[in-house]
Parts: structure tokens; sequence; C-alpha cells
């Protein structure tokens, strides 16, 4: 806490320092950026950081980031429903949407399996991803985790469950660097793991 500065802006600085990758130097700059901009544009800000902690939920169906019970991809019928693809988070979703390869729909796991990290199936939505593929309509499920040893460790004990179900699971081809992030990948490289996704 700087003496030189009021509490209110301290307070700010302090904020802003709580955001993963903004050190103490950002986090002054950001503060004094608040301050000196207009109220309306500050306080649009503040509005934003509201609606999105009161508005934003898990799809029902899912687990992808919605504002209604179910999310927009779930609810589009012109999605191939026969085609599941399972991924860690919803940013995961966004980047294999923008190859637009993706015509399938989706089920965010929230993670992946980590028993050191004390992160363990029940943890995850598995249990309803099982009983998805249960009801039957799903023919193909695309184990799309991260390429490293948490993902590959989480989509084979998936694939355990799911192969006493007659469905077919594949994964994205390893176009994706093993120890790389779905989230940081460009979307050539999705596009070639997306076409080239074999049988897991």
């Amino acid at each position: 806490m700087n003496p030189a500065y009021t509490q209110s802006l301290n307070n700010l600085i302090e904020q802003f320092g709580k955001l993963p990758g903004v050190g103490p130097k950002t986090a002054e700059r950001l503060a004094f950026y608040i301050l000196k901009t207009d109220a309306a544009e500050a306080m649009a800000l503040a509005e934003a950081i509201r609606d999105v902690k009161q508005n934003i939920r898990q799809c029902k169906v899912c687990f992808n980031l919605s504002e209604t019970e179910i999310c927009t991809i779930c609810s589009d019928m012109r999605r191939q429903r026969e085609i599941l693809c399972v991924v860690e988070q919803p940013n995961d979703i966004i980047m294999l949407e923008k190859t637009g390869l993706c015509k399938w729909v989706y089920h965010v796991l929230n993670g992946h399996i980590a028993p050191l990290e004390g992160i363990e199936p029940s943890d995850l939505t598995i249990e309803p991803l099982v009983k998805r593929v249960r009801q039957g309509q799903i023919k193909e499920v695309v184990m799309a985790t991260n390429p490293n040893i948490e993902g590959d460790g989480t989509a084979l004990y998936i694939r355990s469950l799911l192969s006493p179900l007659g469905v077919k699971v594949t994964r994205l081809a390893r176009g994706l660097p093993t120890g790389s992030t779905i989230e940081f990948s460009s979307g050539s490289i999705l596009a070639d793991a997306i076409l080239g996704r074999s049988e897991l």
C-alpha cells in the first residue's frame, strides 16, 4: 500500500493486482487509467463486470457458459447431434469454433483428472457425460482434452466408461503438440487436428 495514494486508489490497485499476469506496475497504470477516464466509461466497465458475475451460468446440457438455461450451441438444431466433442474448459470451445469446422455439440468437463492436485473424476462433469451418451443419439465422442499427461489420462478414463456403451470414441489428431493447450493453439493446427482425429 502506497501512503501517497488515497485509500480508494490503493484498494483499486490491489484489486487489479489480483488479476492473472498483472504485476504491481500494470495494476497502478490500470488504476490511474480508471481514475482519469470519464465516469460513464468507468461505470460501464463496473457494470460489465457485474453483469458477467450475475448473468453467466452453466448450460444445463453441456456445462458451457450461457446466459440462458440452455446455451446457443445446444439450442442450435442445425448442429450434428450425433457427434459430441468433449473439452476441458469453455475457452476450448471458442478456439475450436473459430476454425469453422466444428458443427457438432459439446460437453465441458470443467477441468481434468489430476489426483496430485486433488481433482478426482467426481469433481468433473463425467457422470452427466455418460448419461448423455446413454440416451443413444450420440454415435461418436471426440475427445478434445489437452494433449498433456492430465488431458490424455482424462481421455483414457472417459473412454473406459464409454466403450461398453458401443459409441465410437476418437481424439483430435496430434497436430496439437504434446504438452500444449487448445486455448493457445493456432487455427490451422486445430483444423488439422479436427480433420485428422483418430479412434482413441
